[in-house]
């Protein structure tokens, strides 16, 4: 994903930017200039931290504070009486209790940073993809209050209403639509208010971009007269087509879980919370979890769950943790002598990903964001933001978008499309070199289907990556039709006025094979790995947790996060993430689903007969 401040990783403006900064962030300017009153950022220190004074156990010990970890950190502690440790391997999100002070995170345009940097990132990478000219792919995720929410592009999709009607059919009995559209509004408040599909009463505040930039009308202009509808919410009654996407972005800032659901409940005294804390183990008595094991500040320490432990690291760490705890395939486990707790050949397994090409044409009039970031405007939208969290850097300036359907009978749509005003290069660590827009496009619903394994037992060892990206001709013909579609919509005329000439992937690549040829060597991660220890039935010989995510073959351990989807949606994951954690916690309290029934979802008339 990409945003105003792509490319600027390694070119003076960044330089300058931390100069300035560094400068208006004495503590008197922050005081005098910003007026900044650091107490309202403040966090409870003696409820942020293990305290010698505390007794090491607790009702929950929550593992990850990231999408999912900081929803359920919250609701297990509405109960005065539930006692919960959530620990993260990152670090907070703020320093000195302020968000101005970590502007990488907090400013929308400045998300790359933190893609491109490992301070708050595992940075993980692939093995070499051997259908997609053996390149080792490159996968951010986030290592810090929030998770990936608080390095993701702030795209706020649910995916489709048949993605989770698939879950059920897949052995997630409860998970379908009406059993989860509720959840996803119980998390959300959104600007436009309350309707039968949005929520306004939740911790997650989603909004629509505020630039009226002309080059996303354009795109959308374009939309329609290719033939595609308007969707006025493709997270609504109809997915399909194209419109204004939503975002996690409040008041000029990123909206992660953190700020939406763990800042509100630190200072409760049944929640402790511990950051740059290392989990490498899971604790049992047989197959009882009993707690887990972990690093902090070079000591290696164990805290205890009377109730349960609670796995939300991820689709990369939690099948992880799993493994180095004796849980996983054991012929695999016993090569690297981790004693067998129970064999569950499912976990690391079924893995899914989002790739996704960038398809670019040059623009004839200078109104994308290429001089946004030069030097002096940089520092100049930085300083707004600052001061009044406004300007170009209050978005991530992915504000339009959509999903159709790759060919005429496909149920529901399996291609989706992000608009950007500016060029993108290699995840934003080139700069940009010309005025240009582009879109970010892929398949949805991916054939090819990959696996992680333990490379060793150190817990600080990355496992090794395998997604297996592109093993499949279904994946090369979708692709193919990204590109040829896109194409389609850039040559109508509402781009006549800005449209140069095709940037990538050039006008020299026109055949299926040369089509072919240049997604192996410039499709990327969209950075939604999922599906690692997938939700089914007992039966089922590959399922990792239950519908009632508790893991199979032991007591007392869940995990919640995204590697339990059984497949992966149509859409970016934060926002099912979230809905996942907020259904769970229901599930972890005893409460009885929430449910809507006869929920209309569109349908096109000519679904069998039109694409």
């Amino acid at each position: 994903m990409s945003h105003l401040m792509k490319g600027v990783k390694y070119c003076s403006p960044v330089n300058q930017m931390h100069k300035v900064t560094g400068t208006l962030f004495k503590a008197h300017i922050l005081k005098n200039i910003f007026g900044i009153n650091e107490q309202q950022f403040k966090i409870s220190r003696t409820s942020s931290q293990l305290s010698s004074e505390k007794a090491n156990s607790y009702n929950y010990v929550i593992v990850g504070a990231g999408s999912a970890g900081c929803v359920l950190a919250n609701r297990l502690t509405e109960d005065p009486l539930s006692t919960v440790l959530l620990l993260e391997a990152g670090p907070k999100d703020t320093l000195l209790g302020s968000k101005r002070l970590m502007w990488k995170i907090h400013m929308p345009a400045a998300l790359t940073y933190n893609l491109c940097d490992e301070k708050y990132n595992w940075y993980y990478h692939t093995t070499s993809q051997k259908h997609m000219d053996n390149r080792i792919m490159y996968w951010p995720r986030g290592r810090v209050w929030g998770g990936s929410s608080s390095l993701n592009a702030m795209v706020y999709i649910r995916g489709h209403a048949e993605d989770y009607n698939r879950w059920s059919r897949e052995g997630a009995i409860g998970w379908d639509y009406e059993h989860c559209l509720p959840y996803f509004k119980k998390a959300q408040t959104h600007e436009l208010g309350p309707d039968q599909y949005r929520g306004g009463n939740g911790p997650l505040y989603v909004s629509r971009g505020k630039t009226n930039h002309p080059l996303h009308h354009a795109f959308l202009e374009a939309t329609r007269q290719a033939g595609y509808p308007f969707t006025d919410d493709m997270n609504g009654y109809q997915q399909e087509g194209f419109g204004w996407m939503d975002m996690t972005v409040r008041q000029g800032q990123r909206w992660s879980t953190a700020s939406a659901y763990l800042r509100p409940a630190i200072s409760r005294p049944n929640l402790s919370v511990a950051e740059k804390t290392l989990v490498t183990k899971i604790l049992f008595q047989g197959t009882k979890s009993i707690g887990v094991e972990y690093v902090k500040n070079g000591q290696r320490k164990k805290a205890f769950a009377s109730k349960e432990v609670i796995l939300s690291g991820g689709a990369i760490n939690s099948p992880q943790l799993l493994m180095l705890s004796g849980i996983g395939n054991a012929d695999d486990l016993k090569k690297l002598g981790i004693p067998v707790v129970c064999h569950l050949p499912g976990v690391g397994q079924n893995l899914q990903d989002h790739l996704e090409v960038y398809v670019q044409q040059k623009c004839t009039k200078p109104i994308t964001l290429y001089n946004a970031q030069k030097p002096v405007n940089m520092v100049r939208i930085g300083l707004e933001w600052l001061w009044k969290f406004t300007g170009e850097g209050a978005t991530a300036h992915l504000e339009s978008g959509g999903f159709i359907r790759s060919e005429p009978g496909v149920p529901h749509p399996d291609i989706q499309f992000h608009f950007l005003p500016s060029q993108v290069i290699d995840h934003g660590r080139v700069a940009s070199t010309m005025e240009a827009y582009q879109v970010h496009v892929g398949p949805m619903r991916s054939t090819s289907v990959g696996w992680l394994k333990l490379k060793s037992t150190d817990p600080n060892d990355h496992p090794i990556i395998e997604p297996n990206y592109m093993s499949t001709e279904r994946d090369i013909w979708e692709f193919r039709q990204c590109v040829k579609l896109t194409r389609e919509i850039f040559a109508q005329k509402a781009f006549e006025e800005f449209r140069g000439p095709e940037v990538q992937p050039g006008n020299h690549v026109q055949s299926d094979k040369e089509i072919d040829a240049f997604i192996r060597q410039k499709a990327d991660s969209a950075y939604h790995p999922s599906c690692t220890c997938k939700m089914g039935q007992l039966s089922d010989s590959t399922a990792v947790v239950d519908p009632q995510t508790k893991v199979i073959g032991v007591e007392n351990l869940r995990v919640v996060d995204a590697s339990i989807m059984p497949s992966v949606v149509s859409g970016n994951l934060n926002a099912p993430t979230i809905m996942i954690a907020e259904k769970a916690a229901d599930i972890i309290k005893g409460l009885p689903s929430l449910q809507e029934k006869n929920v209309p979802v569109y349908k096109p008339k000519t679904l069998e007969t039109q694409r």
